[in-house]
Formats: structure tokens, C-alpha cells, sequence
């Protein structure tokens, strides 16, 4: 006998990817890196700034979804529209200044997990280079795709490690409920490299193109906002989970150094495979993201100034397309190669995506306003405030980071 699904999630499943799927795609090897470092150093006082963090992130992925659904155009189609140039300038210029320290990290995080295999950077970048951009222009990379997913699914072992490792429940639940923050310039940088690894500007930049490009209907937006919602939030679950499982296996270790030390968060899933294991996953996430990254900022800046954008096009008919998506995989293989330790690398990198971050979500939350723009489908009242709040959240703590940078340069702090 065969089992109808009711209609409205019919439409749901039809609606149901983008959001989760960007969501998921945060869990990068910066990502990866930086819940695990944040466990590593602080155990478990980062859980009470994560939940403060996902409030922050579900807010903008609904405003992010609501934004495509109601105008069938992407973050960047929009932002041309509704502002001047200049200000259109600057806000491509950071998605590309971004989405380019993505790059490193994403090139750090092939990197590193092939030297846990024992293959020299020198060996792996260049290659990997070489074949994301061919997958990408020769148009086999949705296969490709799939097996980068498939090696993404180890992560999901997070949860159940946390599990595992034992921790002290009573502490687990006392910092997330209630802050234990640590007065230090390094708690702070690690706070802003939470932010910009989970809040990353990439990551609305592809749900909204996502969005569009699925041809969801007004109609159907209670459907996309449960997958704005959801993808957030089991994204956030899956970071915390991490901090936790390294929190407990080897918190108080002080500042991540190496993959290695990293892999120790699924040991208590894995066992003696578990570097291999943390391998296999930090390379699917990293090559993944390695294509993703620049064709969402190809994407953005051919649809800012309006000229051709696929990837079935030859650099003569799109060579600001390709062009852009080429030269961001030769700096952040470049970049890389330097010598250095690729943890840090990594961690700096997310530095720098959380300081560029709020000029994003300023953004968003000013188009999410405009009834101009989205008529009864813009903000409310408790929506511009909640919304509000918790942009200014996220850029008062960049700002004092970026403050504190600034006042050490003079010898001050």
C-alpha cells in the first residue's frame, strides 16, 4: 500500500536544500578548525557566545531566504539595485576580500589533511588546484560534488563524540547557559573567528542564490523558512558538538597547533582511525568548499555589473566570470604555499572573515526593512529589533578586536 505524503510537505521536500545545505557547507575547514580550537583552548566557554551566535545566524539566514523568495534575485542583484555604486563598490569588494581568505583556508584545510597522510603541501595544493579548476570548467564538478559530500557525512560523528568523550554535563550546561568569558585579547580573536566562520558572507551569498535559482514561490516561503531555520540551527548544533567532544578529550591544551591534535575530538568514535577519519572529512569539506567559494563570488561580482555568468561559458564569452573564479584559486593555493603553519593560517583567516562580516549583515537587515522592497513581507517591529540587536552585537565585538589590533601597532594595550 502505498504511503501519500500530505501536499504541504510535498512542497516542503521541494523547498527543503538550500538552507541546510549552506548551512552544512559552514562546517568547512575553518569551521572545523576553529570550534575545535575553541575547545582546545577555553573547553567549554564558547558554548554561551555559540548560542548567542546561532541567534544571530537564524535571524539572517530567514531574512537571507525571505530576501531571494520575495524578489527572485540574488544578494548581490539586490544590493546593486537599492544602493549607489560606491557603496555597491565597497560591499563587492568585501565579499571578494572575504571569500578570497576563505580560499586560504580552504587550500590550508587540503593542505592539512593530506599531510596527515604524510603528502607535502607542495605536492597536494598545486594539484588540487589544478583539478577543482578543471572539474569547475569542464563541467564535471556536480559529480565530483557528491563525493565531497559523502566525505563531509564523518563529521556527523560530532555529535555522538561528544557523547562519548564524558564530559563534566554540569560545566557543559553551566557556559551555555550562562556566560564565563575569559578578559583576554585571544579569547576575543577566537570569538571574532566564531563569528566570521559561522556568519560567513559566503554563506548567504549561496542561499539566496540557491533560493532563486529553485524557483521557490511567495507561497511557499513558510516552507524555505523552515529550511533557513533548520539548516542554522542544526549547523550551530553540530559546531557546539564539536567544541564539546574537544573540549572534554583535550580542553585546557592551550591554542590549536596542528591536525593532528584537532583529530583528537573523534577519538572517542573512531579510536585509533580517528586521524584518518578527521582526514577524509577536513578534505571533502575543504574541496568542496575550494569550488564553491569562488563561483559564488564570480557570481556576485558578474551579476553587480551585469555580465555574463555561467559556468558552461568559454573565457571568451565570460572572461570576468572565469577570470575571477581563476585568479581567486591561484592566490589562495599561492598563499598557502608559503611556509607556515597551516592551523594558524586557518584561524587567522576566520579572523578576518568576522571583521568583514557586519558590513554584510548591515546590509541584509537594511534590504530586509524596506517595504519598498518587500512590501508586508519586510521586517516587523520585534524582527528589526531582534535583527537589529544582534547585528550590532556581532559588530561591536569585530570593531573592539579590530580597535585592540590597532592600539597594539602603537604600543598601546
Amino acid at each position: 500500500m502505498r504511503v501519500r505524503l500530505p501536499r504541504r510537505w510535498l512542497v516542503y521536500l521541494a523547498a527543503a536544500g538550500p538552507g541546510l545545505i549552506a548551512a552544512a557547507a559552514g562546517n568547512d575547514a575553518g569551521g572545523i578548525v576553529t570550534y575545535s580550537s575553541a575547545g582546545a583552548q577555553f573547553i567549554y566557554r564558547t558554548l554561551f557566545l555559540m548560542v548567542l551566535i546561532t541567534v544571530a545566524y537564524v535571524v539572517v539566514q530567514e531574512m537571507v531566504a525571505r530576501l531571494a523568495v520575495h524578489t527572485g534575485k540574488g544578494l548581490a542583484a539586490l544590493i546593486r539595485e537599492e544602493f549607489d555604486l560606491r557603496l555597491t563598490a565597497f560591499a563587492i569588494t568585501a565579499f571578494a576580500i572575504a571569500n578570497v581568505g576563505l580560499m586560504v583556508t580552504e587550500f590550508g584545510g587540503i593542505a592539512t589533511s593530506f599531510e596527515l597522510f604524510n603528502v607535502s603541501r607542495y605536492i597536494s595544493v598545486p594539484i588540487a588546484a589544478v583539478a577543482i579548476w578543471s572539474l569547475v570548467l569542464f563541467g564535471s564538478y556536480r559529480y565530483a560534488e557528491r563525493i565531497f559530500l559523502l566525505l563531509t557525512v564523518v563529521f556527523i560523528g560530532y555529535p555522538i563524540a561528544a557523547v562519548l568523550a564524558h564530559p563534566n554535563w554540569h560545566q557543559v550546561a553551566a557556559n551555555t547557559l550562562w556566560p564565563h568569558f575569559v578578559a583576554s585579547k585571544s579569547f576575543l580573536l577566537l570569538s571574532v573567528a566564531l563569528i566570521g566562520t559561522t556568519i560567513t558572507p559566503y554563506i548567504q551569498l549561496y542561499e539566496a542564490g540557491a533560493v532563486v535559482d529553485k524557483g521557490v514561490k511567495p507561497a511557499e516561503y513558510r516552507f524555505q523558512r523552515v529550511d533557513a531555520i533548520t539548516g542554522a540551527i542544526l549547523a550551530a548544533f553540530v559546531a557546539m558538538s564539536i567544541i564539546v567532544a574537544t573540549g572534554a578529550t583535550i580542553g585546557g591544551s592551550g591554542p590549536l597547533t596542528s591536525a593532528t591534535t584537532a583529530a583528537e575530538g573523534l577519538k572517542p568514535v573512531a579510536g585509533a582511525f580517528a586521524t584518518t577519519l578527521f582526514g577524509l572529512g577536513l578534505l571533502g569539506a575543504s574541496a568542496l568548499a575550494a569550488a564553491v567559494v569562488p563561483l559564488s563570488t564570480s557570481y556576485a561580482v558578474a551579476e553587480a555589473i551585469g555580465v555574463e555568468r555561467s559556468v558552461s561559458s568559454s573565457f571568451r564569452q565570460a572572461p570576468v566570470f572565469l577570470g575571477i573564479f581563476t585568479f581567486q584559486i591561484l592566490v589562495g593555493a599561492a598563499v598557502v604555499l608559503v611556509p607556515g603553519n597551516l592551523i594558524t593560517l586557518i584561524l587567522n583567516t576566520q579572523v578576518l572573515e568576522g571583521v568583514i562580516t557586519p558590513v554584510t549583515l548591515i546590509l541584509i537587515l537594511i534590504l530586509a526593512n524596506r517595504r519598498s522592497l518587500l512590501g508586508s513581507a519586510a521586517n516587523g517591529t520585534f524582527a528589526r529589533w531582534l535583527g537589529g540587536l544582534s547585528i550590532v552585537s556581532v559588530a561591536i565585538v569585530a570593531s573592539v578586536y579590530v580597535l585592540l589590533t590597532v592600539l597594539s601597532w602603537f604600543g598601546v594595550g
